[in-house]
């Protein structure tokens, strides 16, 4: 399969993630709401892992790598915590877009940090998505 296929499969389950969120996140306090969601991918993470046998992999992994597989694990947590704080206080409509302003910020490091290219595509494609969601939060 191709990253397309992913990628597209891997915004479906996001869609899904936040409007099953937000119908079980009411009358949860919102950091409970993400330990438990965050030890389900624990469970199934590693249950892949082991069930492809791709555990024997852990020792093999460079300094640098486990340091940033940490850090990305951090930042994973912050933004569940802080959006199912969101969810819980406002529309799952209105916080999901601004949510995925993550886009425009993740092609920003990648030009930033990761020194990727861009071109005009890209350019108007995140200047579209940005204001797209500027517009829904004036409407807010």
């Amino acid at each position: 399969m191709s990253w397309l296929i992913f990628a597209l499969l891997g915004a479906v389950f996001a869609a899904l993630t936040s409007i099953l969120a937000k119908i079980g996140i009411k009358d949860v306090n919102s950091n409970l709401a993400t330990a438990i969601r965050t030890a389900v991918v624990l469970v199934m993470s590693w249950g892949i892992v082991f069930i492809t046998g791709k555990q024997k992999g852990i020792a093999d992994i460079a300094g640098k790598s486990w340091l940033f597989l940490v850090l990305s694990g951090l930042a994973t947590g912050l933004s569940w915590l802080c959006f199912f704080r969101a969810l819980q206080l406002g529309e799952a409509s209105k916080v999901m877009p601004v949510d995925k302003l993550s886009l425009i910020i993740g092609m920003i490091l990648a030009i930033v940090i990761l020194k990727e290219s861009f071109d005009v595509k890209t350019v108007i494609g995140g200047a579209l998505i940005t204001a797209g969601t500027v517009i829904l939060m004036i409407q807010s």
